[in-house]
């Protein structure tokens, strides 16, 4: 059988106690296939990043077989351990988003999420337009994914 993948987007909500209730297009395909622990963080403090944990874990796997004082991944680790917690999905497929992050990325009431293949990608719904909007689609972009066999 095909592994389903984590796509799409889908509005929910962040509650007063700052808890993603994640939707159920992608709470199924999380809890069904990796179980309800992930590792919620963010590169750049703008959005939330949701990996399952088997997925986190697999980048962990690469990252050990790169040279530990490379700049680049030192700096990729800085991030995400800095916005980095371990989580689970409650019964209800709740994560708390920890309050720092909730904080830099604007993560209250409505927000949108969108699948990533392989983690979720949690955006505050204004931020997110705005985004686009200074980051149009080009035809550069297109070449690139031509590029890269897309």
């Amino acid at each position: 059988m095909d592994q389903k993948r984590l796509r799409g987007s889908s509005p929910t909500r962040i509650d007063e106690k700052g808890r993603l209730k994640v939707p159920t297009i992608f709470r199924g395909v999380i809890q069904d296939q990796h179980g309800p622990d992930v590792f919620v963080t963010s590169l750049t403090g703008e959005s939330v990043r949701i990996y399952p944990m088997s997925a986190w874990l697999d980048i962990e796997k690469k990252l050990s077989r790169l040279p530990g004082s490379h700049p680049a991944v030192l700096k990729f680790l800085d991030r995400v351990n800095y916005y980095g917690q371990a989580s689970e999905l409650d019964a209800q497929g709740r994560v708390v988003i920890p309050s720092q992050l909730r904080e830099s990325a604007t993560m209250v009431g409505d927000v949108r999420v969108f699948g990533r293949v392989t983690y979720l990608d949690v955006w505050n719904e204004e931020r997110f337009v705005g985004k686009m909007q200074r980051e149009p689609w080009t035809d550069e972009d297109g070449v690139q994914l031509a590029d890269l066999g897309i």
